[in-house]
């Protein structure tokens, strides 16, 4: 029975789509294989942003915050 891929760490997807990112940015790829990097890109973004809102999620369950709670900028005292 095939194993389902296993998805790969945050990590390792934002490597991946940075790299694609340079590949496309560059133009000299053929327009299907512009097209299938395009595809693995979005498929990376959607693993990160899971990640991203998995990990929102964690802090503020740590935090004792309310999942509903209202979200607020970032302010940096810098």
């Amino acid at each position: 029975m095939p194993r389902k891929k296993q998805a790969p760490a945050f990590e390792e997807a934002l490597k991946e789509l940075e790299s694609l990112v340079e590949t496309l940015e560059q133009g000299d790829q053929p327009l299907e294989d512009s097209l299938k990097s395009y595809e693995r890109g979005i498929e990376l973004t959607r693993i990160c942003q899971q990640a991203l809102d998995e990990a929102e999620q964690k802090i503020r369950l740590l935090s004792g915050e309310s999942t509903e709670a209202e979200l607020e900028p970032f302010k940096d005292d810098a």
